[in-house]
């Protein structure tokens, strides 16, 4: 017996773990998505060590397989799949560990990560595929014993040492990776007015909107209705006046419209800046919520939306400016919510309507992906930057 042939785990282990690996990696990829605080740091971690155990699973497969791949007359009509599950898993993992090392790729408006993300959805696709023709059931015999534990260790192990060796060579070489926040994001743009950057979600793309005919709404679970007009918001000072310069970052106070929040966006970059603006505390205050009021959802131009707990949404600030700077059109003007530990995407720009909700916003996630579409526009501006 040789060296190949003492070190490798049976087939079925090998398959079965790469498909339990990839639904790690599927469900803490979805996770992070909507995960900003600190906090949430283990999910990125263990996104990370996983990814990192399974290159060791994906190199056993293909060493296994490469013959029966590579022989004349040897495929069938499923082998066309393998290869496309190979070589989209690659680049999933490829296009990971190039970005944690600090590497970027300009794709029009979208970047690396934002490949990595798309890749791993296409993955789910294409091993649904896979498994419709290579379907083999897992026997107990093939992860009974001793052997198993110590390999799953084994595979544990050797991600979570990489893991820590990528962190120090990112140190080390000064990577652009060095400077990531715990979500894998880099920073631009913090401190610099309206200079961070504007990404795409989907389609969401108004035309500039005419402050003249704009109303911000207060409705659903209150005591009385508010319709407010953006003269209305601004003569309470929210635009008028210069904005701290505080450095901490994160969350501060909003009890005077004030508030130090960290933009995280899912596209790869993160920004720092002083938001000003009116406190959804004193909107819901001053509509005076019911009983039953658990949700609040934030309500876009263009039909994007998303709800937040109403606790959590009374420390949110509907932000006018940033960095001492009205907000440009592009991010969000006239009004764009500020939700500290949300990711970008959550951060709704052009809003119009407050709703008060007894629960939360079923439609939501339906409006992330198909807002915007029957609107004009050239598909630069988003609600996630």
């Amino acid at each position: 017996m040789n060296w190949s042939q003492r070190v490798s785990l049976p087939p079925r282990f090998v398959d079965w773990s790469i498909f339990l690996l990839l639904a790690i990696e599927l469900a803490s990829g979805l996770i992070s998505l909507t995960t900003g605080r600190p906090g949430g740091r283990a999910v990125f971690v263990l996104h990370s060590v996983v990814g990192l155990a399974l290159c060791v699973l994906v190199f056993e497969k293909l060493r296994r397989v490469r013959k029966r791949v590579s022989r004349p007359g040897a495929w069938d009509q499923a082998t066309p799949v393998s290869v496309l599950l190979a070589v989209v898993t690659l680049g999933a993992l490829g296009s990971g560990i190039v970005w944690v090392l600090g590497g970027s790729l300009a794709l029009g408006p979208w970047g690396l990560l934002n490949l990595h993300i798309g890749l791993g959805l296409l993955l789910v696709l294409v091993v649904a595929i896979h498994l419709y023709h290579r379907w083999r059931p897992p026997q107990r015999s093939d992860f009974e014993g001793r052997r198993t534990v110590l390999s799953y260790l084994l595979l544990v192990g050797v991600g979570a040492l990489t893991w820590r060796l990528q962190s120090v060579f990112n140190e080390w070489v000064n990577t652009p990776g060095a400077e990531r926040r715990f979500t894998g994001s880099r920073e631009e743009g913090t401190d610099a007015g309206n200079e961070f950057p504007v990404t795409s979600w989907v389609a969401d793309d108004p035309d500039p909107i005419a402050i003249e005919e704009w109303e911000l709404t207060v409705a659903g679970e209150v005591k009385r209705d508010l319709a407010l007009d953006y003269e209305a918001i601004a003569a309470e000072g929210i635009v008028t006046e210069e904005v701290g310069s505080g450095r901490n970052e994160g969350a501060g106070s909003s009890d005077d419209g004030r508030l130090r929040a960290t933009l995280d966006c899912t596209s790869g970059w993160y920004s720092v800046q002083d938001w000003r603006g009116v406190r959804v505390g004193d909107l819901l205050e001053a509509a005076g919520t019911a009983e039953s009021a658990r949700w609040v959802s934030f309500r876009s131009v263009t039909g994007y939306r998303w709800s937040l707990p109403i606790e959590e949404a009374r420390e949110a600030l509907l932000a006018t400016g940033v960095g001492g700077e009205r907000l440009t059109h592009g991010h969000g003007f006239p009004l764009r919510l500020v939700a500290p530990g949300r990711r970008g995407f959550q951060w709704v720009k052009w809003v119009t309507e407050v709703e008060v909700r007894e629960r939360k916003d079923p439609g939501q996630w339906l409006a992330v992906f198909v807002s915007g579409f029957d609107s004009e526009g050239d598909g630069k501006n988003s609600e996630n930057g």
